[in-house]
């Protein structure tokens, strides 16, 4: 594992029908969810810090703590990206922020853990067993 401050990604796409409150639950309004402004933001997170795992390693995100500021609209595009600022042994803190044509809409602060994605597996899946 090669993880560094300073490590960072982005992460975009074009909100659709499928990325709005409405869809997700979140809100009766068609426009981005929060909870895919956030995955959005997780998946810029994993993607600054993948290049630096080892073979079989991976990341999952255990804290995340933002806000969403201004809406978007169906068919802008948005970018999140996510830059490393501590890491810790296993665990991994970025800023994360996210942008529309506009400017800003949310921000804040997300940790990951890297963890042996087969060890993970075999104790998540254990759960079914017991």
């Amino acid at each position: 594992m090669n993880l560094t401050v300073g490590m960072a990604a982005e992460a975009k796409i074009t909100v659709t029908e499928a990325d709005t409150a409405l869809t997700h639950g979140s809100g009766t309004l068609p426009v981005l969810a929060t909870p895919r402004m956030t995955a959005l933001m997780e998946q810029a997170a994993w993607q600054a810090i993948a290049p630096g795992l080892d073979e079989g390693q991976g990341s999952v995100g255990v804290s995340l703590t933002i806000t969403h500021d201004a809406p978007t609209p169906v068919g802008m595009a948005v970018t999140a990206r996510a830059e490393v600022t501590a890491v810790n042994g296993r665990k991994v803190a970025f800023a994360v922020e996210a942008f529309d044509a506009r400017g800003r809409i949310g921000g804040g602060t997300h940790e990951r853990f890297v963890i042996g994605e087969e060890k993970f597996l075999a104790k998540c899946y254990a759960k079914l067993e017991g």
